[in-house]
């Protein structure tokens, strides 16, 4: 494969279907090894452990998966200590996938598109959903969680990933109750006195929506809980945090409920957007006055925003930086989204949203047009003012395409910094890892898995976060391919062989 440490030209489309397609092949085989065949060096000073979550599994047993985001959860684990790396991959061993491999067969609907075979009859008034524990993986209060927003985490042995069950946080969550995929991680929270928090959310749809929040000491404990109603459907997938506030976008769209009752159609495939709705914005206060509702509701216009990049205050203000679309890309009953039309939807874009919470006028501004996605930020600056942000990004500036790029931006001087794998490389989210005692914000690395599509496996690209001039530091080539993946996280422990 061909780097690139600056945009070139490669030609009118800088990928083929077939191409990007094959990083949606299911992998089966659970692996174990030292990573040998490495271009470059890996930085002394990374150290620590890389955990990635995603569907591994498109299909059961040859029977295919209406969408890629109702595959089992799989973990991937690859560890630096002593300049060498270690892989290892399992899947999340949720109640659902050990009947459906034991079965041989689809078991269970699945929340974005698969029905069970025999087609309605066999679909209707069936309201249980498999949770696939696919959607994000932290370390946190001494436990590995993988993450699926619409129900509870799971537990895993960081070192082995055996599964260990659910997580219930020592009963503050009782069975069933979701904990969302989306934790924000606030590095200094002055209500603890300066020590870490970790804050995520719940979901309960309804005719109204119930938001409850959660935060997390060190000890991965709940020091804090609340809920909130909101009225109407909220699918939201992601949320931003600040010292005082906790905030989400919820997207106009319209759940109907009869053609998944009926067995007809899956959840996922009853969401339609609302083109002429606004998008509302909540302001939850993460430290609410005891009986006193104070969720302040903005508006803005009309669109759609599955992630966040950060937020922060400025005097009356709130800042956020969102990846947003025009609309809702809505599952169809009967399409494979293997063959995407990607030319025919619009492209993910960056804005910024300032919110004046005194007078509640929304101002949005275009930052990025360039299609991205799966942003990251130094972990220090969450909640707050920073200056640096690292994305997924299409290799061309226009229009809409799979990610084939990794992209800086400097958000103080404007200056963009890209690094390509088109042709043939197809990227996901990027993680920045600080350098160990750094004190400049872009000071660390990029690791970010990349699909080789012409030798069918994937990489993991680490890159100078100050300079992506400097091209690849280290590739390092797995001995296969990892499918598509979601969301994931580093820690500075070292979870692996010594």
């Amino acid at each position: 494969m061909r780097l690139k440490s600056q945009e070139t030209s490669v030609t009118e489309k800088s990928y083929t279907r077939a191409d990007w397609q094959g990083g949606y092949q299911s992998i089966t085989e659970e692996f174990d090894y030292w990573i040998d065949d490495i271009e470059g060096q890996i930085p002394k000073q990374l150290q620590g452990t890389l955990f990635r979550n995603g569907p591994g599994l498109l299909d059961v047993n040859g029977q295919p998966l209406h969408h890629p985001f109702d595959g089992d959860g799989m973990i991937s684990k690859i560890t630096f200590t002593n300049d060498r790396a270690h892989f290892r991959n399992r899947f999340v061993r949720t109640t659902g996938y050990l009947a459906e491999q034991k079965a041989g067969k689809i078991l269970y609907r699945g929340t974005f598109g698969t029905q069970k075979p025999g087609g309605w009859l066999a679909n209707i008034f069936n309201f249980k959903l498999k949770n696939i524990a696919n959607t994000n993986v932290i370390y946190w209060g001494g436990k590995l969680l993988a993450m699926w927003e619409a129900a509870e985490a799971y537990r895993l042995d960081p070192y082995t990933l055996e599964t260990l069950g659910n997580e219930y946080f020592n009963g503050a969550l009782s069975a069933g109750e979701a904990f969302a995929a989306h934790p924000r991680l606030e590095n200094n929270c002055e209500q603890d006195g300066g020590a870490p928090c970790l804050v995520n959310f719940s979901i309960k749809p309804g005719l109204s929506t119930t938001i409850t929040i959660f935060e997390l000491n060190p000890a991965g404990e709940i020091v804090r809980q609340h809920a909130h109603k909101v009225p109407g459907f909220c699918f939201i997938h992601d949320f931003v945090i600040t010292p005082n506030y906790c905030i989400f976008f919820q997207n106009p769209v319209k759940f109907n409920p009869i053609p998944f009752a009926l067995g007809i159609r899956a959840a996922g495939e009853c969401i339609k957007f609302q083109p002429n709705q606004p998008t509302q914005i909540l302001i939850i206060p993460r430290f609410p006055k005891a009986g006193k509702e104070e969720i302040k509701f903005l508006e803005t216009q009309s669109g759609f925003v599955f992630h966040h990049v950060n937020a922060f205050e400025v005097g009356g203000e709130v800042l956020i930086d969102s990846i947003c679309y025009q609309n809702l890309p809505e599952v169809e009953p009967n399409s494979d989204f293997r063959q995407v039309d990607f030319e025919a939807s619009s492209p993910g874009q960056l804005w910024r949203f300032s919110l004046n919470l005194k007078d509640g006028i929304v101002r949005r501004e275009l930052i990025e047009s360039r299609c991205c996605e799966f942003p990251s930020i130094h972990p220090a600056n969450v909640g707050r003012p920073y200056r640096y942000l690292y994305i997924g990004a299409a290799h061309a500036e226009t229009g809409n395409a799979p990610l084939q790029a990794l992209l800086k931006i400097d958000l103080e001087s404007g200056e963009r910094q890209f690094w390509s794998a088109a042709p043939r490389g197809f990227v996901g989210e990027p993680i920045f890892v600080p350098r160990p005692n750094s004190e400049k914000e872009d000071d660390g690395w990029i690791l970010a898995l990349v699909y080789d599509a012409a030798h069918h496996r994937s990489d993991l690209v680490i890159l100078d976060a100050s300079d992506f001039s400097k091209g690849v530091i280290a590739r390092l080539h797995l001995k296969h391919h990892i499918p598509y993946g979601l969301h994931g996280s580093f820690t500075s422990e070292v979870f692996g062989e010594i």
